[in-house]
């Protein structure tokens, strides 16, 4: 079962909104991929909601965007932010990654996006398998949503 950001919002809106939202409030947020010796990898990454998708845009040749044609699984957390607030929560996004070459498509992100070279960067869309918000709830309780594709939402709190 594939789901794109589009499905996963007409499933779960609220938190679909509460995701956006908390991407929002920064620019760079944190992606992990995976090296060619199975390692983690983590690094700075720009990402777009545009047209139902969740996008992820990467300059020409660079390791991240390697390490995704290799293998495309990944996971994206939301830059906490100055402080210890977290205001929104912690949000994180799982999923595989899959490269866009259709020009068109490319076309529509630039026109949206203008990246700095608009000829020279990799575009992938995602697939989600996850997607989790950790927060405060009523100050006291830890709040965790967990949502995969074709299951109900989940949620557990703690003391």
């Amino acid at each position: 079962m594939t789901f794109n950001w589009a499905a996963f919002a007409a499933a779960e809106p609220d938190l679909a909104t509460t995701v956006e939202d908390r991407f929002g409030q920064f620019t760079h947020h944190v992606l992990a991929t995976l090296r060619k010796d199975g390692s983690p990898r983590t690094t700075g990454l720009e990402v777009r909601f545009l047209n139902g998708e969740l996008w992820l845009g990467m300059m020409p040749n660079s390791l991240k965007a390697l390490d995704l044609r290799r293998d495309p699984r990944f996971a994206l957390q939301a830059n906490p932010g100055a402080g210890t607030e977290m205001a929104g929560g912690d949000v994180r996004i799982a999923g595989r990654a899959v490269e866009v070459r259709d020009p068109e498509t490319v076309a529509l992100y630039v026109g949206e996006v203008k990246p700095p070279d608009p000829t020279a960067f990799h575009l992938f869309r995602t697939e989600l398998t996850e997607v989790v918000r950790t927060y405060i709830e009523e100050e006291k309780y830890l709040a965790v949503q967990l949502w995969r594709p074709g299951r109900p939402l989940k949620k557990t709190r703690r003391t």
